[in-house]
């Protein structure tokens, strides 16, 4: 018998429109529309979103279809079990498609409930353009293509709607992954504002009566795709679950359980916009730096600086370095020494190389080793390898030169992960592969991989591996190039040789017996 459509279970309520939010894809969904469907149950709140379409193609003809409910699909492990909680979201209220239907898009720049502008187009969205496939962006255009301009003409809107009322600002709050979201969005809409001419009295009212803030949003959400798996009756995960949950859904939108928002803002709106009274993770400060280094160095350095190695030794996915539970995904037999390698370099080189409060860290170091053993997003390897060098700057590097700086010696295995790293860019030749991206043919025991990075970066390895194998000579090359890490790590105290020592014994005993001896 077939299922009902969730609208005819689950049912709407009508709140305010308090938040307007640009963008309708997965994350979103999962992060902010959830979060604020957790505010309205548990706190006096009352609001719902109005999600707008930024580009002119998406998915809101779906999201009407389903009077704008869907439902949340949280897994990952908790208590040291698999873990699914799922959640009908009832936080949209309506969906427009401004290219579309301008005039009720518009109307809401003179609401007086609206409070709160939330955004995810991409950092690529947050730029000034002066024209869009040779056609001028202006003020009267309805509505403009690029997202900043967009809000420039609907904020001015506002102003004219108020009469520069300063109780009728709006706090924006974008979130697409780059820490100076808030602050690039805040010079893009001053920009407009000086090209279309529109006056130091709207400047002022900006200025005065909206906080644009930067924030980090912590929460991998893989969305509807992984859900599309066949698991043993032969049908979906989507499919399975819409039978449990009793009615169909063809927007499930699967997340991790683990959330964290860092709001960076003028000052606390906890008052207007709850999120930590009802019990979310959620932290208001003035400056995010700290949580941000948290991020980069623990979370995506610990990726960085332990995966290279763990590939090389034969491992495909995170879920082979640190999960026993298979969940039906068929992943290898956990690598017990790159297991140990990613544990200790996490907690005792990376850790303690960051400034800070050292249980903070620790306690959120365990949440990400939490989140790494998630049997139910496999995360391949080699995915994350792509443009490693960067990230090593980036990710990984700091910790190596903080470590050195505290302890005065280079620690043990973050010097290993530079010369994994090394030895991951071990091809010669340079190729086309089928999707027309370049990529240095490296190999492994397994056999060969395609390396993704930049050309330049994949250039200077080719030519390298041609050139020599000797392990001190790369070693001096790869640590000396300034392109890579904008200053030579050869004057380092003793890192090229710990470096190079690391190099030779990967070349000599191959990975898999490198990785045993480096963390015995």
């Amino acid at each position: 018998m077939a299922l009902k459509s969730i609208k005819d279970v689950v049912k709407t309520v009508k709140r305010p429109e308090k938040i307007l939010q640009f963008g309708e894809g997965g994350f979103l969904r999962a992060f902010v529309d959830w979060q604020i469907d957790i505010v309205n149950e548990k706190t006096d709140f009352n609001g719902s979103i109005v999600i707008v379409q930024p580009l002119e193609k998406g998915m809101i003809d779906a999201m009407n279809a389903q009077d704008n409910l869907y439902t949340t699909v949280l897994r990952g492990m908790k208590d040291g079990k698999p873990t699914v909680e799922t959640r009908a979201i009832t936080s949209v209220s309506r969906s427009i498609n401004p290219y579309t239907n301008y005039d009720d898009y518009i109307a809401l720049a003179s609401s007086p409930d609206l409070r709160f502008l939330v955004s995810n187009t991409t950092e690529a969205g947050i730029r000034f353009d002066t024209e869009i496939d040779g056609v001028p962006v202006t003020l009267d255009q309805k509505p403009q293509k690029n997202y900043p301009a967009k809000v420039t003409a609907f904020l001015y809107k506002r102003f004219q709607a108020f009469k520069g009322d300063t109780s009728k600002g709006l706090i924006l709050i974008p979130c697409e992954l780059s820490d100076q979201a808030g602050l690039n969005l805040r010079i893009n809409i001053l920009r407009y504002a000086e090209m279309w001419q529109l006056g130091p009295d709207f400047i002022n009212w900006f200025d005065e009566a909206c906080d644009v803030c930067s924030c980090l949003v912590d929460r991998i959400v893989p969305g509807y795709f992984p859900l599309l798996a066949k698991e043993e009756n032969g049908k979906t995960q989507a499919e399975n679950l819409c039978e449990k949950l009793g009615y169909e859904d063809k927007l499930l939108d699967s997340a991790e359980l683990f959330h964290f928002w860092v709001i960076e803002s003028k000052k606390s709106h906890e008052d207007e916009l709850p999120l930590v009274k009802a019990g979310l993770q959620v932290k208001w400060v003035q400056n995010m730096d700290y949580y941000h280094t948290r991020k980069v160095r623990i979370l995506n350095g610990a990726h960085t600086s332990s995966v290279l190695a763990a590939f090389l030794a034969g491992s495909n996915y995170v879920q082979d370095i640190v999960c026993s539970e298979k969940v039906g995904s068929g992943f290898n037999t956990p690598n017990a020494d790159a297991q140990k390698f990613m544990h200790d370099i996490i907690f005792n080189e990376i850790v303690p190389s960051i400034d800070g409060d050292q249980e903070d860290l620790k306690k959120y170091a365990q949440d990400v080793w939490t989140r790494f053993q998630n049997p139910f997003n496999p995360h391949r390897l080699i995915e994350i390898s792509l443009n490693s060098v960067a990230k090593y700057w980036t990710r990984c590097l700091p910790s190596v030169l903080q470590s050195v700086k505290k302890n005065g010696s280079v620690p043990k295995l973050l010097g290993f992960s530079i010369a994994a790293l090394i030895a991951f860019y071990n091809g010669t030749e340079i190729k086309e592969n089928a999707k027309g991206q370049k990529c240095l043919i490296s190999k492994r025991e397994e056999g060969e991989y395609e390396n993704l990075d930049t050309l330049p970066v994949l250039e200077f390895f080719a030519a390298l591996n041609k050139e020599t194998k000797d392990a001190k000579v790369i070693a001096n090359k790869v640590l000396s190039n300034v392109d890579f890490w904008k200053e030579d790590l050869t004057k380092v105290a003793g890192l090229e040789a710990a470096v190079a020592g690391h190099l030779e014994s990967i070349q000599k005993n191959g990975m898999k017996v490198a990785l045993a001896n480096i963390v015995k």
